[in-house]
């Protein structure tokens, strides 16, 4: 697994860890790439490349991964907008779309055979007058790109040309709540059901689409009742059988376990668990299914929960030190 960073704190970069599918054990750290601010990481679809946004000075860049797990450099490009907060790369592993948190942009690039990037091939712009954007994550689905930006509290809708460019299709295709913020969304494998995590207003939109449109379900709290103090969520995954869906909230420090009605896409809330640590910015679920890790950015620990493949429900397993972690990726 690899740790994505900021390194205003003890960390140097992007590290790398073991884990063990059978006990959840986390083990052998170490400094794989020193890299400033590497915020968000994401693997090429055949996992020989890794990208990693630099918040710090607006850049991408592209790393090779190496037999013994190391990663070897090979180019940076501009993100061409401010504080990029997010990448993510294509089925085919050509393209990768960086989202620009304080740009208010998202940038597109074309992907060598050698895994480096191109300088961006398109860049768009939601920012107006009125309005200040915060595009905060992005993400390829076939021939669509699905753009999340809190700062114009709207879910957009790019379609792949026949010129191999992008162009807007709608700029809004989910009615959200008032100043709701997206974050970050998740998808069903076929495509039906969209579920997005709203920092401002600690819900999850849950949306279905019917013909070319996504049609509102419901808007489901991240929040324990009792819960009245300050809060932002974060991250959003589903499980892999999709009956259960997490979201994290940073300020109650919990994960949010909600069980999913697999034909109407209903959530019910069925737990909060505490995530023994502060400021759970991003979570991931590993490759079996059985446990959920989550980054605690301000207490620079993960910790690492036990899944109940039946219920869904989590239980806490233990924690292990890690300098300032936000993105994990296995």
């Amino acid at each position: 697994m690899y740790v994505g960073t900021y390194t205003n704190g003890q960390s140097e970069g992007i590290y790398q860890l073991q884990f063990d599918t059978d006990t959840g054990e986390l083990s052998d750290l170490r400094l794989v790439a020193t890299i400033e601010n590497p915020s968000f990481i994401a693997y090429s679809p055949n996992k020989k490349y890794l990208y990693a946004t630099d918040e710090g000075n607006s850049t991408v860049s592209s790393f090779k991964i190496e037999d013994n797990g190391m990663l070897k450099f090979i180019n940076t490009v501009k993100s061409f907008g401010g504080a990029p907060c997010h990448i993510s790369i294509n089925q085919k592993g050509n393209k990768a779309v960086v989202s620009n948190y304080v740009g208010g942009n998202m940038a597109l690039y074309d992907i060598n055979e050698d895994g480096s990037l191109n300088q961006a091939s398109q860049v768009f712009n939601h920012n107006t007058p009125e309005q200040k954007s915060h595009a905060h994550s992005a993400q390829f689905i076939n021939n669509e790109l699905f753009v999340a930006d809190l700062g114009r509290n709207a879910m957009y809708l790019y379609e792949k040309g026949g010129n191999n460019n992008y162009k807007l299709k709608d700029s809004s295709i989910i009615k959200m709540t008032e100043n709701a913020g997206p974050r970050h969304f998740t998808l069903t494998k076929d495509g039906k059901f969209i579920y997005v995590i709203n920092e401002y207003a600690s819900t999850v939109t849950a949306s279905k689409k019917v013909g070319n449109k996504f049609e509102l379900i419901n808007h489901f709290s991240t929040l324990s009742t009792d819960y009245k103090g300050n809060n932002a969520c974060a991250d959003i995954h589903l499980s892999n059988d999709e009956r259960f869906l997490y979201g994290s909230n940073r300020g109650e420090n919990s994960i949010a376990v909600f069980k999913r009605d697999i034909e109407t896409g209903v959530l019910e809330k069925i737990q909060n668990m505490p995530v023994h640590g502060d400021w759970p910015r991003n979570f991931t679920l590993d490759p079996t299914g059985k446990f959920l890790l989550v980054a605690n950015k301000k207490s620079s620990n993960i910790s690492i929960f036990n899944i109940d493949t039946s219920s869904g429900k989590l239980s806490f397993l233990y924690d292990i030190k890690v300098p300032n972690p936000v993105c994990l990726l296995f």
